[in-house]
């Protein structure tokens, strides 16, 4: 068995990753953000013979001694670690290039000297910015219209630069907008269920108009591992997204009426992005994924969008869950 490291394992994406990998029997290591409360973020929700299996390493992605030591030994990297709130990027940024940035760097300075034999670097649609066509391909421009999407081109761009430089087995992955159990408040799918579910009916949001590709998140925990598992994508940017695009608006009537409910939206203005900094419209080109890893979304088009949400509202709406979240603050 290979052994895996996942940064970012306490997190939402990389629990589910974590916890997918060990079912298929994979020998993972999980690095999660220290902190005196001996916390492992999402991990500890997560089925104890899963928790028996993780090798688990506490650390900060920024520090580089710490993170050499978690990969030592590791065939494969992961690397999901990262702060990826955009409006708190816009409170403090010097932040986000230290994670992101320097974070990312040490991760590549590491795989490089201890000679790992797969890097999957985890990047973002938002490094597109406002689409300039659509769907969007690979080789759309880059828009850093955010400080959290600035960071995360550099980091692109740092992962790039060490599969061209000094031939590290590099694959840059770009996920669009993923959904599902275990969301941050901040993110907007689990904002509108988390207030429906505490009994609102008048849900505050930010902008409606602009379009997202939302991806289910077990779609994008297979993408990874298809990834992981494929010889194919050296020095590849690839995105993992649906190809289907759906406004924040109608985002919103698809979830109340999975819900069974009738809601009115009101802005706040508090969750209005900067004008220049709104991200308009994303819709993933997915082609490539499939033509590299032969990977597909199972939760694809209106139908499969329907299914991931149900399962999410499940999620979000089991009391014991629900009691995480304070739906009734705006979370950055």
């Amino acid at each position: 068995m290979k052994k895996i490291l996942i940064t970012g394992a306490d997190g939402f994406i990389g629990s589910h990753l974590t916890e997918a990998l060990v079912r298929e029997g994979y020998d993972v290591r999980a690095f999660v953000l220290y902190n005196s409360f001996g916390s492992w973020g999402w991990l500890d929700s997560v089925p104890e013979e899963i928790k028996a299996s993780i090798d688990v390493f506490a650390g900060d992605i920024r520090d580089p001694y710490g993170v050499r030591a978690a990969m030592a030994g590791c065939d494969a990297v992961l690397h999901l670690a990262a702060l990826i709130a955009i409006p708190y990027s816009y409170h403090s940024p010097d932040t986000y290039l230290d994670t992101n940035v320097k974070g990312t760097l040490n991760i590549l300075q590491a795989a490089k000297d201890l000679g790992v034999s797969r890097v999957i670097h985890t990047s973002t649609s938002e490094v597109y910015g406002t689409a300039q066509f659509v769907p969007i391909t690979e080789d759309h421009p880059l828009q850093g219209q955010s400080p959290y999407s600035a960071s995360k081109i550099g980091a692109d761009q740092l992962a790039y630069s060490f599969f061209a430089s000094f031939d590290l087995p590099v694959v840059i992955a770009r996920p669009f907008n993923t959904y599902g159990p275990r969301q941050s408040a901040r993110a907007v799918i689990p904002t509108i269920i988390t207030q429906i579910a505490n009994g609102s009916r008048h849900i505050k949001l930010g902008s409606i108009h602009p379009t997202r590709d939302f991806n289910f998140v077990s779609d994008t925990v297979s993408a990874f591992i298809a990834a992981l598992k494929g010889k194919k994508g050296l020095g590849e940017v690839v995105n993992f997204g649906s190809n289907f695009e759906i406004s924040i608006g109608d985002t919103v009537k698809a979830i109340a009426e999975v819900m069974g409910v009738e809601v009115e939206i009101q802005t706040d203005e508090i969750r209005l992005r900067p004008e220049k900094s709104e991200v308009e419209r994303l819709w993933a080109d997915n082609k490539k994924a499939f033509e590299l890893f032969g990977w597909s979304p199972s939760y694809g088009g209106k139908d499969g969008f329907n299914r991931g949400l149900m399962e999410t509202a499940k999620w979000f709406t089991d009391p014991s869950n629900l009691a995480r979240y304070k739906a009734g603050l705006y979370n950055i």
